[in-house]
């Protein structure tokens, strides 16, 4: 399951929105039925800023949504691992700037 950055975050922000805890909470929901054994929360950035800092914005998203999961919806903290990318996977091209605010690299999540 895929969740884009700005239904969980404000542009340069690691604080969980309003609409995204609602998102995130749907999703803790679905985990109740089937069982899981791991889940992975990778955190993305746009290409803006510099590599050091969007790292560090990344993981922080991530270690966001993983204490969302965990203090609210109750998931098991040893099941979720959470993971910064940075800026080195966001699909946007060097050279493109045009949209790259709105149309930022989502925040993943995925059960197994």
């Amino acid at each position: 399951m895929s969740f884009s950055a700005e239904s969980l975050f404000g542009f340069d922000r690691s604080t969980v929105q309003p609409e995204g805890r609602s998102a995130l909470d749907a999703f803790a929901g679905k985990l109740a039925r089937p069982q899981f054994d791991q889940i992975t929360v990778k955190g993305h950035t746009d290409r803006l800023d510099t590599e050091a800092y969007n790292q560090q914005l990344s993981q922080r998203r991530a270690d966001a949504v993983k204490s969302h999961l965990v203090t609210e919806s109750k998931v098991d903290a040893g099941k979720i691992t959470a993971k910064g990318h940075g800026r080195g996977q966001t699909g946007h091209p060097e050279g493109r700037l045009q949209g790259a605010c709105t149309q930022r690299q989502a925040d993943r999540l995925s059960a197994a």
